[in-house]
């Protein structure tokens, strides 16, 4: 639990200014309607910067009418990160890293330089321009010790600091000067005193071509023309130097040997001979006609048999974990007799069932129905097959034309 809290004096008003609420805008714009709140965190950084370097109870009220989110939510968030400074803080405001490296650096001379210059920790200088506090890893261990130092403008870091150095940056920021940020030693970024000891060259990559491997025997030569092997099973062909006219057989490469054939090297568009990978061994996969038939199976299934069970006999529904005699009643009357029936169902399928038969949401996927009519039917075909039986054959619905017929005779 965070023991951060909101400062004991607040200011009566709070506002932020155009150009800070419509960075706000920006960021909610990013996510979808209803998804403002993700916004929280660059919000309340805005409108920390907007303001005098800190967060208000008014501006986390603020951020959250803009957000549309309850107060104690942004409350929680601002009281957990750090980042969010909840009491007043100088105008620059000077975050001390003092862990393990910048502590062997040096950083205790600059902790007592802060407490002579501008008091203890989270207390402000005189004229309220400077504050400071001490904190943990800020990631700039090669160029320890360092400070982080935040104002409207930036949050900078001043590094390979010493007591003087740091008081230096100070008095400037105070004067109303932009000191250079970075080291503040003289050296390039992170090299060592004195400059760089390796890779100090400019030329691009390629401005020499190896001719012979390093420390290998005279007779050795590079092969310029090989590639991964993955490569050369994944390809129809593999890559041919058309100028050389190499072979495409590896084994008959021999003279490309030492050869540079790394320029102009064409291929019938590498990958597109991949194999796409099969689910099943080969012996398990359907054949043409298998696949074709099962299609046609799973088309004639459907989803709500109007002109009632037209497919033979109804299944006993009630065997499925779920259904009793009132729910099979029910099913049957809009439309559901059969065990493949309810086994071919998808997602939409359910969800349109249930949508007819408003009697049991979310119970279909709780109890399992597909899964338990799956297995049901295929019991029940593995007994009739054993049996030597089948269903009746499937019953087309009298047409319209055949019972006017009727009806004249009669």
């Amino acid at each position: 639990m965070s023991a951060r809290r909101l400062a004991i004096r607040q200011p009566d008003e709070f506002s932020i200014s155009a150009k800070a609420k419509k960075e706000i805008e920006e960021w909610v714009a990013k996510y979808p309607d209803g998804r403002q709140r993700s916004a929280l965190i660059p919000a309340l950084w805005i409108v920390q910067k907007d303001g005098d370097g800190w967060l208000p109870e008014k501006a986390l009220r603020l951020v959250g009418d803009m957000l549309g989110m309850a107060y104690i939510r942004v409350y929680e968030v601002a009281t957990f990160y750090t980042m969010f400074n909840l009491k007043p803080v100088g105008t620059h405001y000077v975050q001390l890293c003092g862990t393990t490296p910048c502590w062997l650096r040096g950083s205790d001379d600059l902790k007592a330089m802060l407490k002579r210059k501008i008091g203890a920790q989270n207390t402000l200088s005189e004229d309220g321009k400077l504050s400071w506090l001490e904190v943990e890893c800020l990631g700039s261990c090669a160029n320890a010790p360092m400070v982080q130092i935040s104002n409207s403008e930036s949050d900078h870091y001043y590094e390979d600091l010493t007591a003087e150095s740091l008081e230096a940056v100070l008095d400037d920021l105070v004067a109303g000067k932009s000191p250079k940020p970075g080291s503040q030693s003289g050296r390039h970024t992170s090299e060592p005193e004195g400059g760089a000891l390796t890779l100090k060259g400019h030329a691009p990559y390629h401005t020499t071509k190896m001719v012979q491997l390093p420390n290998a025997d005279k007779k050795a030569k590079l092969n310029y023309y090989e590639w991964d092997p993955k490569e050369r099973r994944a390809t129809r062909g593999g890559w041919v130097d058309p100028k050389l006219k190499a072979s495409r057989d590896p084994k008959k490469r021999g003279d490309n040997v030492g050869k540079d054939l790394s320029e102009g090297l064409v291929d019938e568009e590498p990958f597109a001979g991949k194999p796409a990978r099969a689910s099943k061994t080969a012996p398990e996969r359907m054949t043409k006609d298998e696949t074709e038939a099962k299609a046609k199976q799973k088309k004639d299934i459907q989803l709500l048999y109007e002109d009632g069970p037209t497919d033979g006999p109804k299944d006993d529904l009630k065997k499925i974990k779920g259904i009793g005699p009132a729910f099979e009643r029910d099913l049957n009357e809009k439309g559901v007799y059969y065990y493949r029936q309810i086994g071919a169902w998808k997602a939409a399928d359910v969800k349109k069932v249930e949508e007819t038969v408003k009697k049991f949401p979310g119970r279909i996927k709780r109890d399992g129905w597909v899964k338990q009519a799956k297995d049901l039917d295929r019991e029940l075909k593995a007994a009739e097959k054993k049996a030597g039986t089948k269903k009746p054959a499937k019953k087309k619905p009298a047409s319209k034309k055949t019972t006017a017929k009727k009806k004249g005779k009669a």
